[in-house]
């Protein structure tokens, strides 16, 4: 592939001008009480103790399970066709549509979920074409059905799934996440697809909301948010400010910047830390820690600064310990460019579908590589 797809294995991509860190990242494997995890049943134990805060405080209180859920199918495209979804209260129904893009020829292939199709490359067929050109089926959803993302709404919330659960207190983010786990309820009842090699994945906001569900949904075998910027897989604590490779320099979204500009993404509380961030309760390493033992992988573009590249770094760091001690697989990458899904990220996750499914070979050596020189001693 041509850049700016290719991950690059140089650490002078791009230059760190500032890396500001607010105060030392939360003890992953140290209880609340100070108590030190060390059986698989103690991070059982911890890892409710990151639920509250990773994801009940950072994204709200989220609907549980459906009453009910009905599927009917209306169109016979994607070749795998699309359908509807009526599920959530019985008094307050919702409605989700999403269509499913099948291989052809292919029994029973591995699926991914991806709720972006409200984003501008669902109009591109080249990347539907990379996941069923290799056998794959991919099955888009908009999100923005459940709670809408305009700007000229916020700061209030608005949107089906508000309307059907007004006494919950989650965010756009939680509220897109829910439509995950119904998408995948439906493809349990219509079938088809190999459910035990289920990837959930979305870009930017929706990265964030892929990394959410899969926290939330361990269906999901392999979790892939991509270039989420802060919110979910970059680092609070951490501010950077950097050039590119185009020379310009930019800085890193903080939790401010989130706020103000998108205050209905997060849950109520997280206002409260807006520059102060030294004072949450956990870091973006908790939330990704809570994937193991599944796959996750996360894909970053080395100019897209405003995801924090040096955070997102130092948390995949931290993370990595739940990983090595209680299972599953941890990859992430940088690749040349700046914020966008590309086909070349499609390309990542197939291979990692393929590998999971089919056992075929899986080349990481561009994985695990920064852009710039890191200090690990940061």
């Amino acid at each position: 592939m041509p850049l700016p797809y290719e991950l690059d294995y140089t650490q002078d991509l791009i230059k760190i001008v500032k890396a500001e860190k607010l105060g030392p990242l939360p003890e992953l494997m140290t209880f609340e009480d100070g108590g030190k995890v060390v059986t698989p049943e103690d991070w059982e134990k911890r890892r409710e103790e990151i639920y509250r805060t990773a994801v009940e405080l950072q994204y709200g209180e989220i609907p549980p399970k459906p009453e009910f859920l009905e599927v009917e199918r209306f169109c016979d495209g994607g070749d795998g066709g699309t359908y509807r979804i009526k599920t959530g209260r019985r008094s307050a129904p919702v409605y989700i549509d999403f269509t499913v893009y099948m291989p052809k020829g292919v029994e029973n292939p591995a699926v991914a979920v991806d709720g972006d199709a409200c984003w501008r490359y669902f109009c591109s067929h080249g990347f539907v074409d990379v996941f069923n050109k290799n056998g794959v089926a991919l099955v888009m959803f908009n999100r923005t059905e459940l709670a809408h993302d305009v700007s000229a709404e916020r700061p209030f919330a608005k949107g089906q799934l508000y309307d059907a659960y007004p006494e919950y207190s989650f965010g756009d983010i939680g509220a897109w996440s829910w439509g995950f786990s119904r998408v995948v309820d439906a493809l349990e009842k219509i079938g088809g697809v190999d459910l035990g090699t289920l990837a959930f994945t979305g870009h930017s906001r929706g990265g964030k909301t892929a990394m959410l569900a899969g926290v939330r949904d361990k269906r999901a075998a392999i979790v892939n948010p991509n270039e989420t910027n802060c919110g979910a897989c970059g680092c609070y604590r951490v501010h950077t400010t950097a050039i590119t490779e185009d020379g310009g320099e930019r800085r890193s979204e903080t939790l401010a910047d989130m706020t103000a500009n998108f205050p209905s993404w997060l849950g109520p509380k997280m206002k409260d830390y807006a520059e102060r961030e030294q004072d949450l309760p956990f870091d973006c390493h908790f939330l990704k820690a809570l994937v193991s033992p599944r796959t996750l992988l996360i894909g970053e573009a080395a100019s897209d600064i405003w995801t924090n590249p040096v955070g997102c770094v130092l948390t995949d760091k931290a993370a990595q310990e739940a990983f090595d001690r209680f299972g599953g697989d941890f990859l992430w990458y940088f690749r040349r460019g700046w914020h966008s899904h590309t086909i070349f990220d499609a390309r990542q996750l197939v291979a990692v579908m393929r590998h999971k499914k089919y056992g075929d070979g899986l080349d990481l050596s561009g994985y695990f590589r920064t852009p710039f020189g890191f200090d690990e001693d940061m």
